[in-house]
């Protein structure tokens, strides 16, 4: 039997990151952040100038990505080719292209058994969009962070970032596969009127009633 897995999932902005990121931090468990490895794959594609919309020649480039997945203190990092990334993981290409790249099943599928593999040997916190569902179905410790469309177009804003909140979600959950949904054992949790304080220790209070079942 694996260690924990606790699933965040979420829309864009809803502050999933953030929660599981602190959540990580005092349980003490490794944070994973599985839409940097989207973006990872979109910051190369870019590079490469190939158009996230041609699917036969992304999938035909996966292979030989050189992505590298690990930890620093904790939390999960992407390298391609040796260079850790950070900032490029955010830029307007990356942003405009990486819910196309998400949306190829070969993508999904090449980048699953790389975020199953970090539970094999420690407890982890994995934020994402289809973590309880797809990832680690069953898992007993299932969250559902959202909120409204114009909190978080506002929080997206406040990032510096431009890409739209509506087409976002039209693409994350309109994909054939595996699209953005709550799975049905998640827990509903939305931040709209709460301080990420208030979401953490919601979801921690959770986790320990479950472990202590």
């Amino acid at each position: 039997m694996n260690p924990p897995a606790i699933a965040i999932d979420g829309p864009a902005a809803s502050g999933k990151s953030t929660v599981a990121r602190l959540i990580a931090r005092e349980l003490g468990y490794t944070f994973i952040n599985t839409g940097a490895m989207y973006r990872a794959i979109a910051w190369y594609l870019a590079q490469q100038g190939v158009p996230a919309t041609d699917t036969n020649a992304v999938i035909s480039l996966l292979p030989g990505i050189p992505l590298q997945f690990g930890k620093e203190n904790s939390i999960s990092t992407v390298l391609c080719g040796g260079r850790k990334l950070t900032t490029e993981l955010t830029l307007p290409a990356v942003n405009d292209s990486v819910s196309v790249v998400a949306a190829i099943p070969e993508v999904r599928a090449f980048l699953l058994q790389k975020q199953r593999e970090y539970n094999k040997s420690e407890p982890v916190v994995m934020e994402g969009r289809d973590i309880g569902s797809v990832v680690f179905p069953d898992t007993p410790f299932k969250y559902f962070v959202t909120a409204s469309p114009e909190v978080r177009a506002a929080r997206r804003a406040a990032q510096g970032l431009t890409d739209s909140i509506d087409e976002r979600d039209k693409n994350d959950r309109s994909r054939r596969c595996a699209p953005l949904t709550q799975a049905p054992d998640a827990l509903l949790v939305d931040t709209s009127a709460m301080t990420i304080d208030q979401v953490v220790q919601l979801i921690i209070n959770d986790i320990r009633l479950k472990l202590a079942r």
